[in-house]
């Protein structure tokens, strides 16, 4: 048991790290946090899909690389709470718009690269 909260701890420590590069690393492109935060959360929509879509094949996946990758690095790295926030934050300054296609664009385009994700792994 010890083992598997040491592999989800690891990997969200390095997911987290790696949020914070790329957000760093967009914010000197745009002054809107939301588009690092929207590149995070389809990259890890991916990420997340090629790794369920290698499960069924792959022993160490079931061996606790989930746990690591799945659990820890992609659940370390999306930002989904963040993404809630920045969207509330939008909204109160009166910029529905842009929130609208941010949500719209974050569950369609996450959706489908999770999709795209499991059929690459396949």
């Amino acid at each position: 048991m010890f083992r598997n909260f040491l592999l989800v701890g690891v990997g969200g420590a390095a997911g987290s790290m790696a949020r914070y590069g790329v957000s760093f690393i967009f914010s000197k492109f745009t002054p809107n946090t939301f588009v690092g935060t929207f590149v995070i959360n389809i990259i890890g929509s991916l990420l997340i899909g090629v790794l369920f879509g290698l499960m069924p094949r792959t022993t160490w996946l079931q061996a606790g690389g989930w746990l690591l990758l799945a659990s820890g690095v992609c659940g370390g790295f999306t930002t989904f709470s963040t993404f809630a926030l920045e969207n509330v934050n939008l909204m109160q300054k009166g910029q529905f718009i842009t929130a609208v296609v941010y949500t719209g664009l974050s569950v369609v385009i996450g959706l489908l690269l999770c999709r795209v994700g499991i059929r690459l792994a396949a």
